[in-house]
């Protein structure tokens, strides 16, 4: 299969065009939820719990305050269920009795002057009987001596093939490590946020800053007990997200719209400032992982066998889905005839956890990653060779039991990096670098990867997505569907698609506003599916457009702009104007999601990275120098968007291997939350990123594209840390990797 190569560096130009959403974000003319207009609007807070986890004696309101000015809610105010809907109804709207951590919402306040309104927040307090044993640990919570839910776990999962035992016998050589990764916060550059509309017929209209728009009308649906056609969710311009907000805003949602219900009438504005934001919303889930890597003499992999947990945090979240992905990709993208794969998801005291960037597969990947270069070690093998060995290629099992196709670049993405980067040059070099004696060591470590495209397994199926596309009466075309631009481009190249797929110029499409009240259902903005799958439902839907064109209005075969839009108009005046695609799988989508079996993913992407390093022996500060992020992605739609996606998710890797760590205070809650305590790399940390696209064209999505938004989360941690260890020839075990541990790793002798 011949590849396209698109070698995207700083020192080239690549152009595109134009962002959709561009101008008014860079002039000031988009309008984020907390710049929406709203008369005689309340501002919302929150009291929330102190301990970590317990049972709520009493609300002690102080009666210096005259508590008739302001609006207040709590559980007792809670018309529907009291419970945020998603996978399962645990966490409760407001806490009425029991409550498993710090920071969970008891009191909702609302009033015109925010200074008043912080004033009474310090005259609400909570009287509470404390848990007296939390647990904040991952293997603590698996002995289960104390239970927040029976056995503390909430997903057990099992990947198995073959005979770990059998292959166990068949390895010469053994490792058998243990890897941390921590929590991180995807740092969005809006803090969350609500506005909530009472109408005058008793809908109420939520704006906010979202990714999953139906996910929040479901949950106002169960927590309001009102119907669907009495409410309407719309997506304000939203700044960032990375999965933070693909749950969350239901919560703040319910919560103003409680609070619009009592207010009688006036908008109720919820939004958090940034310390709250950081210490309650959830984030990436921290990790564990034991794993044993074997092989024979010729460093071909005899078994994978993995105990991967994470922690769930009080409830249960998104943790399942994170499981599962996480899970999947753990054995990487290597063929291996015995492979073991045990996860689980585990219940802490610590605020819950849930979707940002790669969702499992970072965690998952850092260790099996590492751990290949580990072996190549003590195989005194050469970390590029093991791989080569070991890469899947067209005709092998995956891990999951499916059959490589030819949509398989694991090799070609590994030789493409190796000759971008002259690795074997580069590692020469920097070894004599660290044999001359200088203050810094130099090192090149690398990563090969996978990531599935869309959601796993019948995902899809189940989610039944569907896009629509109009014809207006001015001949242009408007996209109906329920997928958010949040930053990452997706206006723009949905917009693209249609508009090739009707051979439009640009101008001639439009997307949508995000409004529940117009669009229908495609899914949720996650997982890497916009582009792939909501992109393929608007090609689809753009041929059916096309069809009823010419049948309806006699469109001829070959047309220009003109006639197009005389025939949209024309459609438009008929009453016949919406057509709507629905997604079906592909016909070898086969999945056994009890077993784990089958095809997984309708695509995957392919991924090799480089990193090149820098340590400083004095201050044993690590510096990236270089980046080198290969990748085929099927076919890149608007390579400028893809690129950007991409050097920000290589930024976030590096954030993730050397700068963000989540510290818990004793009661669990996050005690960096500030930007000036949270360290995240800026530019000046990031060194050089060099990106290289390369297009098989084999993608489920138009044109063979595939999703690519999860996938660069997936490798700079794992090649920083390998290249880490080869400057310093020492073992790391957990990130971020900061300088304390390393003068601890080098004092130590490195084990």
């Amino acid at each position: 299969m011949s590849l396209t190569i698109i070698n995207q560096r700083r020192d080239q130009q690549v152009v595109g065009p134009a962002r959709v959403d561009g101008f008014a974000k860079i002039s000031g003319a988009a309008l984020y939820v907390d710049d929406l207009p709203a008369v005689d609007a309340l501002h919302g807070t929150t009291v929330r719990t102190a301990g970590a986890g317990g049972t709520l004696q009493e609300i002690v309101f102080d009666p210096a305050i005259n508590w008739s000015e302001f609006v207040v809610v709590t559980a007792q105010d809670i018309p529907g269920i009291n419970a945020i809907k998603l996978l399962e109804n645990d966490q409760p709207v407001l806490v009425e009795r029991t409550f498993r951590h710090a920071g969970e919402a008891v009191v909702l306040l609302a009033h015109a002057d925010p200074e008043k309104l912080r004033i009474a927040l310090k005259g609400i307090s909570l009287v509470e009987l404390p848990n007296p044993s939390p647990i904040f640990d991952i293997d603590d919570a698996l002995q289960a001596r104390q239970e927040i839910i029976p056995g503390n776990i909430y997903a057990d999962y099992l990947l198995e093939r073959g005979d770990v035992a059998a292959g166990e016998y068949l390895a010469d050589v053994v490792i058998d490590e243990r890897f941390l990764t921590p929590s991180q916060e995807q740092l969005y550059i809006e803090p969350q946020g609500m506005l909530a509309h009472l109408q005058e017929d008793g809908s109420i209209l939520m704006e906010g800053s979202l990714q999953c728009p139906y996910y929040v009308l479901d949950a106002l649906v169960q927590c309001l007990g009102m119907d669907k056609d009495h409410l309407r969710v719309v997506q304000s311009t939203t700044g960032g997200a990375f999965g933070g907000k693909e749950d969350y805003p239901s919560v703040i949602a319910c919560h103003a719209a409680l609070l619009a219900l009592k207010a009688g009438g006036r908008p109720v504005k919820l939004i958090y400032e940034r310390g709250e934001d950081l210490r309650v919303t959830p984030k990436r889930h921290p990790s564990r992982t034991l794993i044993r890597l074997g092989a024979n003499k010729a460093g071909e992999l005899q078994f994978i066998d993995m105990d991967f947990a994470i922690d769930g945090g009080a409830y249960r979240t998104l943790s399942p889905v994170v499981l599962s992905r996480g899970v999947i990709h753990a054995p990487g993208p290597y063929k291996c005839p015995h492979i073991r794969i045990k996860g689980r998801a585990v219940a802490t005291n610590h605020p819950p956890f849930g979707a940002f960037r790669g969702f499992g597969a970072p965690q998952s990947i850092l260790a099996m990653e590492v751990a290949m270069d580990r072996l190549a070690k003590k195989l005194g093998m050469d970390p590029v060779e093991l791989r080569k060995k070991n890469l899947l290629c067209t005709g092998d099992l995956s891990p999951t039991g499916d059959v490589v196709g030819k949509d398989c670049f694991a090799h070609a993405v590994l030789d493409a990096a190796l000759e971008h980067t002259h690795y074997q040059q580069r590692r020469e070099e920097y070894n004599a670098w660290n044999a001359a004696g200088h203050p810094t060591r130099r090192g090149i470590g690398l990563a090969t990867f996978a990531h599935g495209a869309g959601f796993t397994g019948n995902g899809e199926l189940h989610l039944a997505s569907r896009v629509s596309l109009q014809a207006l009466a001015n001949g242009h075309v408007e996209i109906l569907c329920s997928n958010t631009e949040m930053g990452q481009g997706a206006a723009t190249t949905l917009v693209q698609i249609a508009a090739a797929a009707l051979g439009l110029p640009m101008d001639s499409v439009h997307l949508a506003q995000t409004d529940t009240s117009r669009v229908p259902n495609s899914g949720p903005t996650v997982a890497s599916r916009t582009c792939m799958v909501v992109g393929g439902l608007i090609q689809k839907a753009a041929g059916q457009l096309l069809q009823r064109l010419r049948e309806t209005m006699d469109l001829a075969e070959s047309y220009d702009a003109q006639s197009f839009a005389a025939a949209c108009a024309g459609l438009y005046a008929a009453g016949d104007a919406l057509v709507t695609a629905h997604y079906y799988p592909p016909a070898d989508m086969l999945w056994d999601e009890q077993t784990f079996f089958g095809r997984a993913y309708a695509s995957y992407a392919w991924a090799a990275y480089v990193a090149e390093v820098e340590v400083d022996m004095i201050t044993l500060e690590t510096h990236v120098i270089d980046f080198t992020a290969v990748q085929e992605i099927g076919k890149a739609v608007h390579p400028v968007i893809v690129q950007g996606q991409i050097e920000g998710g290589v930024a976030q890797g590096i954030g993730y291997a050397l700068y963000e760590d989540v510290l818990w205070n004793e009661r669990g809650v996050m005690a960096n939350d500030r930007l000036t305590n949270y360290i995240i790399p800026t530019s000046a940390d990031l060194g050089f990123i060099h990106v290289v696209l390369l297009e098989g064209g084999l993608g489920a999505g138009p044109k063979g594209a595939k999703g690519v938004g999860e996938l660069p989360m997936d490798g700079p941690a794992p090649a920083i840390v390998n290249a880490i260890q080869q400057a310093l020839n020492i073992d790391i075990r957990q990130i971020p990797v900061r300088p304390e541990m390393l003068l601890e790793l080098t004092v130590s002798g490195g084990n």
